[in-house]
């Protein structure tokens, strides 16, 4: 028989949220993961905000509402905000129950830069893996580093002289120029709408772009983002950032293992991760490379090699799904935040696969 089109008009409903949400759905293991994570993160969570006035926007719900951004590719706060309004899923996986108002897009957009404060989104990112059923999955002795450009939200037009000597014509903001044969670079232009962005060409025959780095250690042995920052964009940030993360792993207490690519076969590249007990597994260069046959001999040595490009699926997974291809947010601190949130919504993608199904 033909079902009725007429709608019921229903004032109330009387089916738990929770039940509307099917058992297997794949962002139950992602939630439980994300609430523990973020009840360790409780302390931090509370240095940030004052005892006094109205309560503000939980960054619990703060946090779990730009994973799914990450997770569905929302492309802004506004659309964020809309999803919440009338998906039950997002409202499931956030917190809010089903006759909870949502939040303006401003006041969101608000309460989430209160975050940058804290280093939030770093101190998530090791919450996540500080899981005892995650810790015991990560590998503590081999790792790969790699980095990427981040296209920053400015376009060349913004990018003009620091002295005011190329001002546009008066034809309106969006008045034509002629920009052949003007030597443009970093130290005498910067852009008006984000100056912490930097022209940066990839390689040659590349066109430069306004743009920040992101960097990403991982551990080797199932591919877990263990750190993840953002930089300016320049010819040495990908080798200084490298060095700084391997830090976090404490080195020296015993022999590390770190894989790149040939852009970090540098001699004082090589240098400074022998002095601190890291055993460089570099790709070589075909000219003058820092790496000779003592490491390459080594059937670890290969083994790196084919480990470090899991690392690219992270940037892939992040510039294709999570918007870290052209970000949306201005400055070096929001770009940070937002990179390395991906990272974290990327981890949680993959663990509940590596962890299989709850006993």
């Amino acid at each position: 028989m033909r079902g009725s089109d007429q709608r019921s008009g229903e004032l109330f409903s009387y089916v738990d949220l929770e039940k509307r949400v099917r058992l297997d759905h794949p962002l139950r293991a992602i939630r439980v993961l994300t609430d523990s994570a973020l009840e360790a993160l409780s302390g931090d969570f509370a240095a940030l905000y004052s005892g006094l006035g109205r309560p503000s926007i939980a960054p619990e719900m703060l946090l779990r509402a730009m994973l799914l951004q990450a997770f569905y590719s929302v492309r802004s706060e506004r659309q964020l905000m809309e999803r919440l309004e009338f998906d039950l899923l997002f409202r499931w996986f956030v917190g809010l129950g089903i006759d909870d108002a949502v939040w303006d897009h401003s006041t969101f957009s608000k309460n989430r830069d209160r975050l940058l404060a804290g280093e939030i989104a770093a101190k998530f990112l090791s919450a996540v893996l500080a899981q005892p059923r995650v810790r015991r999955l990560l590998s503590s002795e081999h790792f790969s580093v790699d980095g990427t450009l981040i296209e920053a939200w400015a376009s060349m037009k913004s990018f003009r002289a620091k002295d005011g000597g190329d001002e546009p014509p008066s034809a309106g903001r969006n008045g034509e120029r002629n920009f052949h044969a003007e030597q443009r670079s970093n130290d005498t232009h910067a852009s008006t709408t984000d100056p912490e962005a930097k022209l940066y060409r990839k390689g040659k025959g590349k066109e430069a772009k306004l743009c920040f780095m992101g960097h990403a250690l991982m551990e080797n042995r199932h591919g877990l983002v263990v750190q993840a920052e953002a930089t300016e964009a320049n010819g040495v940030a990908e080798r200084r950032a490298a060095l700084e993360m391997i830090d976090g792993q404490a080195p020296g207490t015993s022999q590390l293992t770190l894989g790149a690519d040939k852009a970090y076969d540098a001699r004082e590249f090589v240098a400074g991760l022998r002095q601190k007990c890291v055993t460089p597994h570099v790709a070589q260069k075909a000219r003058s490379s820092a790496i000779d046959g003592r490491t390459t001999r080594h059937a670890g040595y290969a083994v790196s090699q084919k480990k470090r490009k899991l690392v690219e699926e992270a940037f892939g997974w992040a510039k294709t799904i999570a918007g870290c291809a052209k970000v949306k947010v201005r400055g070096l601190a929001r770009v940070g935040f937002h990179f390395t949130l991906a990272m974290v919504a990327y981890n949680l993608i993959r663990l509940p696969k590596i962890l299989g199904p709850p006993a």
